[in-house]
């Protein structure tokens, strides 16, 4: 049953039955199959159409002001290079993609203009002066967020019609949509829902509703949403006081968004809903409870059927549900997104360590170990106080506060700051794989991938300004190494100076220089990566480059991440004696600039990385002149697996379990063919053993295809049958579980032979079967 709710009672209604003939269609519309009851309201909520209302009245307003405005002559310029001419306030992003074709204003979904990713615009909406003209599509990465953007408009128009209930945000997410709102009586939204909800999507893809824009003050939108507490809190709070924003209109939906849109609901041809869940109110759990249904939707049914083909194959691949499987690890109700490894898991963890150390050993490298607990200062030192306290987890200790570590960097600026520094001993890298804690949401946790206790493989590299480049080449070679051995290819994505930031110009413009000199040097490099241009979206104090993994299922997964850092030795008074005599005071040495432009001079505030004191009052930004004949290092902040524990969720469904011998948790198993080969089958298994190969034997009365099977779901890598034969001459027969051409049985290897083979194979962290079947070796040797 689904709750339904009519003239503000929650009714039953039954979902499903036959489909009605043609002949019913008519009469029945509107109406459930099973028991003739309305799938939606009947009568509308009451504040459809008084928003209706003052939407029309506004709107007329709106368009005889639009009318006003001057129409002159404007150019508007194609990726192609070639020019359009137009009318201002008249010509829009569709005419022009019409004068082209119909099938490219078909496909197109929005405008960009100048080539800012902040300039997007309706199809509809008039230009006002001239521009470049972008026309995005589907495959498009914004066009492909508009169109979901689109798609959760519908889905709150279908839920207001269903259920009258108060909207209250609906975004574009990575893999979709949804919107979250409050049904009255705190209903729930329940999975028999679904179905009446996707008629009513059907009906409005059907009408082909038109995406309206107006732009609305704060009055009239605290009028036009009188009946919605949430939108009522966000205009309150998010819209100053004598401003405006817009709201678009489709159908009876009218909803407070910045936009833009598709030009009409016709554009969305395959839709569907995913699943719902129950969420919190600004993501508190001290508000409201609300329900929050997620969709995804494309332009076509081809690109639906091609997705709800990809979601199968991950969940199979879902590493909760391999996780439990394969024993890795589990979560507890009295640690909530705190991870339980077990003991295979355990291994996995360790070996993924222990690859990295061999990396920081071969790289130069220096493993540190700092502390767990803090006291409140540090934080407020590092900045992180006023940014982050409410993500880190806070306590009362002798009248002060402290807080557990969200990261290390703090801490190995004090190591850094520890003893003198001169320019010889730069670069200096320090790793550190200590605990982390923070304060995620609940509603936020989710398996491996979103945790409150993790590690990272985290480090921090303090060098002269002048090694930067050196560094990330060497960073990019990490990389390479790195995601090449497990199979993960690779984007890289500059993200520059953003409008807030610390530091001389002249210094980001050189570092940003530098971090493009490498780009471009690794990109048409052997093995080398395209990178594309983020603009303004560095950190504040430093750029960055992003890199996200593409896994097996080409999925996008943020991990590795490359930051340059300026501030942090600034509000740490880190220096290295340079190896130049004392001069006159450096660039460095001069007073660093923000945002506007004002000089922050030492001991005044400054509005990045100022602190917080107890009692709440605002301190200044501190900043310890440079000693003579020193300088100040820039730091690299860098992670190549990022969180661990995230990692191992990546990669749980990377490889669907199915682990390569060197980082598998279940590597060999000896089964014996009979009671009396047990001896022989755990003599293998202790020299197995010696070799720290994880090996177990299988002594249960199954029959020996049973304890074969059982092997191969349980996904280890090898498995070693013995019998008479192999026990005479200190022999195995050897199935792997990768090629189905070893799994009969075959010639006996010796064992020595066979234990060197493995030792070779984990050494060099290979993914190739070292004991080919005899028509594999033939080919190889005929090869």
């Amino acid at each position: 049953m689904a709750a339904v709710v009519g003239s503000g009672v929650v009714k039953p209604v039954m979902v499903g039955g036959s489909k009605p003939t043609k002949k019913d269609k008519k009469s029945n519309a509107g109406v459930d199959d099973n028991n003739a009851s309305p799938f939606e309201m009947t009568p509308p909520p009451e504040f459809l159409q008084t928003r209706l209302e003052l939407f029309d009245r506004l709107k007329k307003t709106y368009d005889e002001d639009l009318g006003k405005k001057p129409r002159e002559k404007i150019t508007i310029t194609l990726p192609d290079g070639s020019v359009k001419v137009g009318t201002s306030w008249q010509t829009t992003p569709g005419d022009i993609a019409r004068g082209i074709s119909n099938s490219l204003y078909k496909r197109t979904i929005v405008a960009r203009l100048d080539g800012d990713k902040n300039m997007l615009w309706d199809l509809d909406r008039p230009l006002e002066q001239s521009c470049k003209l972008e026309l995005l599509n589907f495959d498009d990465e914004q066009g492909k967020m508009v169109f979901w953007h689109s798609s959760a408009h519908i889905l709150g128009e279908a839920c207001e019609r269903r259920f009258g209930c108060s909207l209250c945000i609906g975004p574009p997410i990575d893999d979709g949509f949804y919107y979250e709102m409050a049904l009255p009586g705190g209903a729930a939204v329940q999975q028999t829902d679904w179905s009446p909800l996707e008629r009513i999507v059907t009906d409005i893809v059907k009408e082909r509703q038109r995406f309206e824009r107006l732009e609305v003050t704060k009055e009239d939108l605290l009028d036009m949403f009188s009946y919605n507490k949430y939108k009522q809190h966000i205009i309150s709070t998010k819209i100053p006081d004598g401003t405006s924003t817009t709201v678009y209109r489709n159908g009876p939906l009218i909803d407070l968004c910045r936009g833009p849109h598709v030009p009409d609901t016709g554009r969305i041809e395959a839709f569907s809903i995913m699943k719902n869940s129950a969420s919190y109110w600004l993501g508190s759990q001290e508000n409201d409870s609300l329900q929050r249904i997620y969709g995804v939707s494309f332009p076509d049914k081809k690109k639906m059927a091609e997705h709800k083909k990809f979601i199968e194959e991950a969940a199979k691949r879902d590493h909760r549900k391999l996780g439990r499987e394969q024993e890795l690890f589990m979560f507890h109700e009295l640690s909530p997104g705190s991870a339980f490894f077990l003991p295979h898991g355990t291994r996995i963890y360790n070996t993924l360590l222990e690859y990295i150390r061999d990396q920081y050993h071969k790289r130069d490298y220096q493993e540190v170990i700092t502390p767990n607990i803090f006291n409140s200062e540090l934080w407020k030192i590092s900045g992180h106080w006023e940014y982050y306290q409410e993500d880190m987890f806070v306590m009362d200790l002798e009248k002060e506060k402290w807080g557990l570590k969200p990261m290390n960097c703090p801490a190995h600026f004090l190591m850094f700051g520890h003893s003198p520094k001169v320019y010889s001993q730069l670069p200096l890298r320090l790793a550190d794989f200590g605990v982390l804690h923070r304060n995620e949401a609940s509603g936020a946790l989710s398996g491996l991938t979103r945790v409150r206790r993790f590690q990272q493989d985290d480090s921090h590299i303090f060098c002269r300004l002048d090694q930067v480049t050196g560094e990330i080449t060497d960073l990019f070679d990490f990389l390479s190494e790195m995601y090449g051995l497990l199979g993960f290819s690779f984007k890289l994505q500059l993200s520059t100076r953003p409008d807030k930031f610390m530091g001389q110009i002249e210094t980001w413009d050189k570092a940003e220089g530098m971090l493009k000199e490498a780009l471009d040097d690794f990109a048409t490099g052997p093995g080398g990566v395209s990178w594309t241009l983020n603009e303004g979206d560095g950190a504040f104090y430093g750029p960055k480059i992003d890199i996200k993994i593409l896994d097996c299922l080409n999925r996008e997964w943020q991990c590795a991440t490359i930051q340059l850092d300026f501030m942090g030795p600034e509000n740490f008074g880190l220096e290295y004696v340079t190896a130049e005599m004392p001069t006159a005071k450096s660039k460095q040495d001069e007073p660093s600039t923000d945002a506007s432009g004002d000089k922050v001079k030492d001991a005044q505030t400054a509005d990045v990385g100022s602190s917080t004191s107890d009692s709440g009052a605002k301190r200044g930004r501190v900043i310890k002149p440079l000693s003579p004949g020193c300088a100040r290092p820039v730091i690299i902040h860098r992670a190549m697996a990022g969180s661990i524990e995230r990692f191992m969720g990546i990669l749980i469904e990377h490889f669907a379990g199915k682990w390569p011998f060197w980082l598998s948790p279940r590597q060999v198993m000896v089964i014996p063919v009979g009671m009396g080969y047990v001896p022989y089958a755990q003599e293998v298994k202790e020299i197995l053993k010696k070799e720290k190969i994880f090996v177990d034997i299988d002594t249960t009365g199954n029959t020996l295809p049973k304890k074969v099977r059982s092997a191969q779901l349980a996904q280890y890598n090898f498995i070693m049958v013995v019998g008479d034969e192999e026990m005479k001459g200190r022999q195995v027969n050897v199935r792997y579980r990768d090629d189905t051409s070893t799994q009969d049985r075959g010639k006996p290897v010796l064992l020595n032979e066979a234990v060197e083979k493995l030792r070779r194979l984990r050494a060099d962290r290979g993914t190739y079967n070292p004991f080919p079947s005899a028509k594999q070796a033939d080919e190889k040797k005929v090869a």
